[in-house]
Formats: C-alpha cells, sequence, structure tokens
C-alpha cells in the first residue's frame, strides 16, 4: 500500500530486488524524434493479454473486444504503438539548477511541449481511437479542466468524430480557446460550475440523455494504459531506470500509468506522486482506503483540483506507488517562476508539482538519477501577477497588515520613518472603508528583502504607538480583502 509519510514503502513485486546504487548523471540521453502526422486508417484498439508484471489487484483480468477493462502493461505497450504515428516522444532534459538542488541528476520529461501541450492527448486518443463505429456516430462527450478537453477535442478532430466538452468556469481562458483551436467544428464547448466534478456531473447527465459516450479524463483502464506511455518513453530514454520518478497526481490516471509501467521493468525504481495541498484527493483515499469525495477543494491548481481520485487509478497506485506528498499551492508558484527563469518552460500550475516536490517535499533525499514529469503548459498568462503574489506570500516575503492611524498630524510619516526600514516597500496602502477614512484601518502590504527581516520589522511594529494588526494568509480576513 502507498504511504503518505515519509517512510518509504516498497511494493511486493519489488521488495526482492536490490536498490539502485547512488549514480551520477548518464552520459546522454537518447536523441528525440516527433511522431509524424496520423495514418488514415482506423487506429488500432489497444488490447491484447497481459503483459509480465504486477497486477493492479488481485483480480482476475478480463477484457472485452476492443476495450481494455483493466490496466495492463501489455496495453500500455499496445498504446505506444498505436500513438506512435499521432503524439510527440516528448525530450528528457537535464536540469541544472534542480540537479544542483538535490545533488543528484534531475531530468524533466516534457509533456509540457507534447500535442496540445499536456500529457493528456495520450489518453483520450488511446480511448476514442477504439470505439466502434455505432459509438462513434453517436459522438462523444467529456468533463475537464482544460487539458484532458482538449485532447479530446484533438481526437475528436483527427477521427471524425463530434464532441462535447464541459468544463468548470475556473478554467482559464487560454484552455478554452485553445480547445476551440484544436477542435475547430468537431467540439462544442459547455462552460459551468466552479469545480471539476461539477463539469463531470453535466457531462454524465448529457451523455445519459444523447447517447454520446463519455470520455473519463483518469477513470477508465484505456485512459491509464494511453498516460502509461509517458513511463515507456522514460525507461527508453534513459541508459538505466533512475533511482525515482515523480509524477503529479490529479485524478490519478498518469501515476497509476507511470507505476504501473514502471513497476514492471523497472521495480527498483521509486514512484512518487505528488498533489497540491489544497487537493489532497489520493492522500484521502489512502487514509480511507477508497476513493472519497474532498469537501473542500483548492482550485488554484486548476489541472490537478480534482475532488475524487478514479477508483480504477486507486486500484492501481494503491498497491505500485512509493508514497504520495502534497506541496503547498505557493510552493507550486514558486517552482512556476524559477522553471520561466532558469529553464526557460511555461508550466501551468499542475505541470510544476512534481519539480516543487524537489523543494523538500520529498519523504527521502534521492540516491540516484529523478525523472520529474512536467505535465503540462497551458498557462494562462494572465495568472502570472497571482503567482507571483503567492509566490512571496509564501517565500515569506510579502506580507499584509491592518494599520490604525491616530488623527494627528505625522501618523503616516512616523509609520515610514520610524516603523520600516531600509529594504523593507510599501507595495500596497489603501483604506479598508472607503467612505470613512478617518475611523477605518489601511490595508497595508510590505515587501522585505529576505525572509528573516520580519522579526526585527514585527519588533519596531510592538514598540510603536500604533494600532497593526498581521493579517495570517491562511485567515478569513486575509482571503476576504486580498
Amino acid at each position: 500500500m502507498a504511504r503518505t509519510t515519509g517512510q518509504p514503502h516498497r511494493p511486493t513485486p519489488a521488495s526482492a530486488s536490490p536498490a539502485p546504487a547512488a549514480a551520477s548523471a548518464p552520459a546522454r540521453v537518447r536523441e528525440e524524434s516527433e511522431g509524424g502526422p496520423a495514418s488514415s486508417g482506423t487506429p488500432t484498439p489497444v488490447t491484447g493479454p497481459a503483459e509480465g508484471g504486477p497486477a493492479s489487484s488481485g483480480k482476475k483480468r478480463k477484457k472485452t473486444r476492443g476495450r481494455v477493462t483493466v490496466p495492463t502493461a501489455q496495453a500500455i505497450r499496445d498504446a505506444a504503438e498505436l500513438l506512435r504515428p499521432v503524439v510527440r516522444r516528448t525530450p528528457l532534459e537535464l536540469s541544472s539548477r534542480l540537479s544542483n538542488r538535490v545533488e543528484q541528476a534531475v531530468y524533466l520529461k516534457r509533456e509540457d511541449i507534447q500535442v496540445c501541450r499536456s500529457y493528456k492527448v495520450r489518453g483520450a486518443y488511446t480511448f476514442i481511437a477504439a470505439l466502434p463505429e455505432e459509438a462513434r456516430a453517436k459522438g462523444v462527450a467529456c468533463a475537464s479542466a482544460g487539458n484532458h478537453a482538449q485532447g479530446v477535442a484533438f481526437a475528436c478532430r483527427k477521427l471524425r468524430i463530434h464532441g462535447k466538452v464541459f468544463l468548470p468556469a475556473t478554467t482559464p481562458r487560454q484552455k478554452r480557446e485553445r480547445i476551440a483551436d484544436i477542435g475547430g467544428r468537431w467540439i462544442t464547448q459547455v462552460i459551468g460550475g466552479e469545480a471539476f466534478d461539477d463539469a463531470a456531473q453535466a457531462a454524465a447527465e448529457y451523455s445519459r440523455e444523447s447517447g454520446a459516450t463519455l470520455v473519463p479524463p483518469f477513470d477508465d483502464a484505456a485512459i491509464v494504459a494511453g498516460q502509461g506511455t509517458v513511463a515507456l518513453e522514460i525507461l527508453d530514454q534513459l541508459p538505466e531506470p533512475p533511482h525515482t520518478i515523480v509524477v503529479p497526481v490529479g485524478g490519478g490516471g498518469l501515476l497509476a500509468g507511470v507505476a504501473l509501467w514502471v513497476k514492471t521493468h523497472a521495480p527498483a525504481t521509486r514512484v512518487i506522486g505528488v498533489e497540491p495541498e489544497g487537493a489532497p484527493s489520493l492522500r484521502a483515499a489512502l487514509e480511507a482506503g477508497r476513493p472519497v469525495s474532498l469537501q473542500n477543494v483548492e482550485s488554484f491548481v486548476d489541472g490537478a483540483a480534482v475532488r475524487r481520485v478514479g477508483s480504477v487509478p486507486f486500484d492501481v497506485v494503491r498497491d505500485l506507488v512509493d508514497a504520495v506528498v502534497t506541496v503547498p499551492e505557493g510552493a507550486v508558484c514558486t517552482e512556476m517562476l524559477d522553471l520561466y527563469q532558469t529553464e526557460g518552460i511555461i508550466a501551468e500550475p499542475a505541470g510544476a508539482l512534481a519539480t516543487a516536490a524537489l523543494r523538500g517535499y520529498l519523504p527521502e533525499v534521492p540516491t540516484g538519477p529523478v525523472v520529474c514529469i512536467v505535465s503540462g503548459g497551458n498557462n494562462d498568462v494572465s495568472r502570472y501577477a497571482d503567482v507571483l503574489e503567492r509566490s512571496l506570500v509564501h517565500e515569506g516575503l510579502r506580507h499584509y497588515f491592518l494599520v490604525t492611524f491616530p488623527q494627528q498630524p505625522g501618523a503616516l510619516r512616523f509609520f515610514l520613518e520610524e516603523v520600516l526600514a531600509e529594504g523593507e516597500d510599501i507595495v500596497l496602502f489603501e483604506y479598508v472603508k472607503k467612505n470613512s477614512r478617518e475611523t477605518g484601518p489601511a490595508l497595508v502590504g510590505i515587501d522585505l528583502a529576505a525572509a528573516s527581516g520580519l522579526e526585527r520589522l514585527l519588533q519596531r511594529m510592538d514598540g510603536s504607538p500604533l494600532k497593526i494588526e498581521k493579517l495570517a494568509p491562511d485567515s478569513a480576513v486575509f482571503e476576504f480583502l486580498l
């Protein structure tokens, strides 16, 4: 069973295998090649007997004609053949910044430059390509935070199948526009609800009423098989299996596919799942022993803001994944900025989850090469102001205060000259009561040169005659005012 603590757990199939020795960076990564245009014929369904290796559970594997009903390593291999002429074989790139951070070679699996700029196209195409002609004629439907919808749109246009996508209202504008561009006349969008699960309910109702096939974003064996092709490529691109593969988690489809392939072909490699702290649906499922619904979901990491992890992925993850960790949204924002400023990668929040885990959130220090999956790059540029804000607050470089100034001359000057010191800058100053400034406090935002300067600032505030209240980032007042 996967654990959510710092103590690692070795899955049964790997327990007899020796742990990999600490290794330096492999000398090279095999050259990549992009897939060409899709073939004109109908893609081959994902079928075939299970390949040797661990199963997702002790139950007997079942198959139906043309469809996969239980994830297997063989299904992943079949999906890879299906996808070869359709999607890109994304590169595996060495990150000097992250390698220096963990003192091991760290490679980035660049699914952010995949077709549709996300790994999601792998699972969507694998699922839709296996539909019989009768189902294709009735069309497909899906619910998505954006990336799955783009994958469905791509598959619909390639296979000439009509589809309708349901998206939560929090989906960034950039993703909505991309869906329209990718799908063209083959796709219709329906936007509503605050979270993925609201969109999922609407999509399910439409599917029941219209007869359209519902394309799940993660809770299906064929989807898991398609996503698992990421791991197939990783192991093929490195001369030796890595010590650790770090995988972002939303509904669990990518993590399940990666774990299934890796534990079959490189069982000593550790597989770590990473969730946003505000949407730990997999961690909740592991603690409960089954998928459960979260009461509240923080939607900032929209590509992973899932209220309930999938049942099919959970059955795989529970048995094969070594650990699951959570990362604060602020740390994700800091990593997004570092990816852009250092590696030149424009990652969406979910795309930065895996690399953000290297900022001290892994259960143990890696003793060999690490691969982090950069799962998507569909980020709306207009969000970067919010990304920067969250990063500064998380790093302790930006703080907010309610300051009540006495009604006497020179009160503001005293605050500027006696309370603030060099390197402490006001970035926000506004009165809370717009129509009664004389009696209300002012909301003041202050940037520090270093997080360590906060203690000295608070001491000067306590020693001043002003009434000053620091707003905690997790307080209701902070969220209301900012």
